[in-house]
C-alpha cells in the first residue's frame, strides 16, 4: 500500500512494504507493484 505524507514541506508517497518514498504517486504504485516489501538493498 501505498501511503501519502507530509515532509519538508513536500507531499511524498511512501512504500509501505520497503519504507521508500517517491514524490510522484505513480511512481511510488508502480514500484509497490515490484517491491519485495524489504529494506532496499542500498541501505545498510
Amino acid at each position: 500500500m501505498v501511503v501519502k505524507t507530509e515532509r519538508d514541506e513536500m507531499t511524498w508517497y511512501k512504500c509501505e512494504g520497503c519504507g521508500m518514498m517517491f514524490d510522484d504517486a505513480e511512481d511510488a504504485k508502480q514500484h509497490e507493484a515490484n517491491c519485495d516489501h524489504e529494506d532496499p538493498s542500498y541501505i545498510q
